[in-house]
Order: structure tokens, then sequence, then C-alpha cells
């Protein structure tokens, strides 16, 4: 195994364990019945949802998936 095939699968196992953990951090959303009658009360009170920790969370977790699909694609081309 080359020096650089080395490099970037040892990227791409830090990203795949940063995505779990930031998917394991984010809060459930709200689905059913429940989440159709309290949707009403959470749009009224996420006015500053987008600067919520769970908004960064759900930006990081793309932006490290992107990576991580990059890094993968990347690899393949390696071997």
């Amino acid at each position: 195994m080359s020096g650089i095939t080395l490099f970037v699968t040892i990227l791409q196992l830090l990203c795949g364990l940063v995505v779990i953990l930031a998917v394991l951090f984010q809060s459930g959303k709200s689905a059913g019945l429940s989440g159709t009658i309290g949707g009403v009360a959470d749009t009224f009170m996420a006015k500053g949802k987008a600067k919520s920790f769970d908004a960064r969370l759900a930006k990081a977790t793309k932006w490290i998936g992107a990576a991580f699909i990059v890094l993968t694609l990347i690899l393949n081309i390696l071997h």
C-alpha cells in the first residue's frame, strides 16, 4: 500500500467516525400524528433554529458525508 493510499484511507476512516458521531448527537425529529399536531408550535418556536446546535450538526453531517464520498471515489481510483 502506497503512502497516499494509506493517508486517504486514514482520512476516510476519520470522516466515517465523525459522520457517525454527528448523526448520533442530533436530536430526533417529530414524526407521526404527534409531530403533525405539535408542528405548528414547533415552527412558531423555531425562529432561531438556523443557528442552533442541531442545525450546525446537520450542516456538518452533509459536508463530512460529501467528503467521505469523495475520499471513497479517490480510493477507488487509486486501487
